[in-house]
């Protein structure tokens, strides 16, 4: 029988963390082979550490973890990519919180494909740095998400149905999971209004590259109402509300 792995490098991304004991930090990382974990970074906290600067939040380092009896163990880290701008930004950060919060809650108990995973998370921090629309960034990202963790919304057809969706406004199902044409939705449903040009928005995004979405024109209006009917659907499959998105509210009250 081989013997177990004692020790592996791998690139991660850190999603959270928390003070551990006088001098400790317990990191959540996102790693592309090893799925989600956490570990203990021993002494990150002294200023004369080495790993200290190395297990900043929401950044993407390379690290040597051994493993540990009940915890893993970071052996060493050298950051790699400090996505700057969401530290220099309140409003990139809080989309970054959320993002981490997001993926950190649907892969819980899902069994997703961590590669994919972690090459979206990455991809959505650097958007988060550089793109002039964060707020686009994260619906793109909120969609991409969904696709991978087995909740794609079905955008085409009528979920109760099963026709084409025509080209009028219509309903979204969130415990169905999708578009309702508007003879078939009643109360019992959990049915939301859904404009015509926001599902259009939606299935944009779900079936193009971000190259094909960053330079869109979208309306605050059409913001809006995209959020609204990808955040309702996601907080009734996660059965709670996300921390993050208070925050992001009160941040977008205080800038008006």
């Amino acid at each position: 029988m081989p013997r177990a792995e004692r020790a592996f490098r791998t690139p991660v991304i850190i999603l959270k963390r928390r003070d551990f004991g006088e001098a400790d930090r317990i990191l959540t990382l996102l790693t592309p082979e090893h799925g989600k974990l956490d570990v203990i970074a021993k002494g990150a906290r002294k200023p004369t550490s080495h790993k200290t600067g190395h297990v900043e939040l929401f950044t993407r380092a390379d690290m040597l973890i051994h493993k540990g009896r009940d915890l893993d163990i970071v052996a060493q880290a050298e950051m790699v990519e400090p996505y700057l701008g969401i530290r220099e930004d309140l409003t990139r950060g809080a989309y970054a919180s959320y993002a981490a919060e997001l993926l950190d809650r649907f892969t819980a108990e899902a069994d997703a494909d961590f590669g994919e995973l972690f090459t979206l998370v990455d991809e959505t921090l650097e958007r988060l740095c550089n793109d002039s629309d964060p707020r686009l960034a994260v619906r793109y990202y909120e969609t991409r998400l969904l696709d991978l963790v087995g909740f794609r919304p079905e955008l085409n057809e009528c979920v109760v149905s099963r026709e084409e969706v025509e080209a009028e406004d219509q309903f979204f199902s969130y415990a169905l999971g999708g578009a309702v044409k508007p003879g078939f939705a009643h109360d019992g449903m959990a049915a939301v209004p859904i404009s015509m040009v926001t599902l259009k928005l939606l299935r944009h995004m779900q079936r193009s590259p971000y190259t094909h979405v960053k330079n869109l024109n979208i309306s605050l209006s059409l913001h809006d109402d995209a959020e609204r009917i990808l955040l309702g659907y996601i907080t009734f499959v996660l059965e709670r509300k996300l921390q993050s998105v208070d925050f992001i509210r009160r941040i977008r009250q205080k800038s008006k």
